[in-house]
């Protein structure tokens, strides 16, 4: 029997957030932007993002100014007499496709689809792999054991075949393309949080939470969940632009968002559809062009933000 009564404990073990502010959180964070800033390919890379998602948010004053919609046809002026689209000019800045259709307009509202996908489906996916990450990490035995098995059914289920068996009896839509995407997505965060519970939870400070009679739950989120933050961010980060690509690709295949509506894996269709791209190279390099843009700045990003929070790292340790 010990003691000192739970009351006393509390106030002579500091608390986990007390630690963290004695040890100089706040000037670990000024650190970890500084290194981040000392790398030119990351900060370019925000810089584009940054730009990216106001040319999405701009789509409306973007089709404003150019007096055309997104689904609107300009069949005198968007198609050449043979029937054939126009090349980049000063009406329509980035060509027209096929239907004489404005590649820039819809190029911009292509971008709120892949951002909304990117991020929406990004987020819900690391919401249920931390969940069921740290549940399996810090309970183990059968509970491990069962979700562990889960997370390799998942990852081992092909993307394609089940995006496509699910949309042939549902049909297409966006909200099936981001429940697809979270559904493949989850399962690697979720076995990349399991690995980082398991080493968290024989700490010491896990045991004073258990000998203070904090309940598990509380334990998880209170003191497990913070110092799982470098893994999470890096992690979401590098997850959004492949579930960008997981949405082009279904659009690509007639999937995922349903035209007129735009986005930038159905551009890439209409491209393809009679191999348009040879007469008119636009249609593919416009929306090709963006989406390897897109993808390649949040990859770098990510990389960036690992190398900046860990200071293990090779970047780091010269920071």
């Amino acid at each position: 029997m010990s003691p000192f009564s739970k009351e006393t404990l509390t106030l002579l073990i500091p608390s986990k957030g007390a630690a963290d502010a004695a040890s100089g959180v706040k000037s670990s964070w000024q650190l970890t932007l500084r290194r981040l800033r000392r790398d030119p390919a990351s900060v370019g890379s925000a810089v584009v993002i940054v730009l990216i998602v106001v040319f999405a948010l701009g789509a409306p004053l973007i089709a404003q100014w150019t007096g055309h919609g997104p689904t609107e046809q300009f069949r005198e002026t968007g198609l050449s007499p043979a029937g054939m689209p126009v090349p980049p000019n000063g009406e329509f800045l980035l060509g027209t496709d096929q239907l004489g259709r404005d590649l820039l307009v819809r190029l911009a509202y292509g971008a709120q689809v892949s951002l909304l996908v990117g991020v929406v489906a990004s987020l819900a996916a690391s919401a249920i792999g931390i969940l069921i990450g740290m549940t399996a990490g810090f309970f183990g035995g059968v509970v491990d054991t069962v979700l562990s098995r889960v997370i390799d059914l998942v990852m081992s289920v092909p993307f394609l075949l089940v995006a496509i068996a699910t949309v042939s009896v549902l049909g297409p839509s966006l909200q099936l393309s981001i429940s697809v995407i979270v559904f493949f997505s989850w399962a690697g965060l979720a076995r990349v949080i399991r690995g980082q519970v398991l080493a968290l939870r024989e700490r010491e400070f896990i045991e004073t939470a258990r000998s203070l009679g904090q309940s598990p739950i509380a334990t998880m989120f209170r003191d497990v969940l913070p110092n799982l933050v470098v893994p999470i961010v890096v992690y979401t980060t590098l997850m959004i632009p492949a579930a960008i690509v997981f949405e082009a690709t279904l659009s690509f295949l007639g999937l995922g968002t349903v035209p007129p509506t735009p986005s930038w894996g159905n551009m890439l269709a209409d491209a393809s559809n009679g191999s348009m791209y040879i007469v008119a190279p636009w249609m593919v390099l416009v929306p090709g062009l963006a989406l390897l843009a897109l993808t390649l700045t949040f990859n770098l990003v990510g990389d960036g933000l690992r190398d900046a929070l860990d200071p293990s790292s090779a970047k780091g340790a010269r920071a």
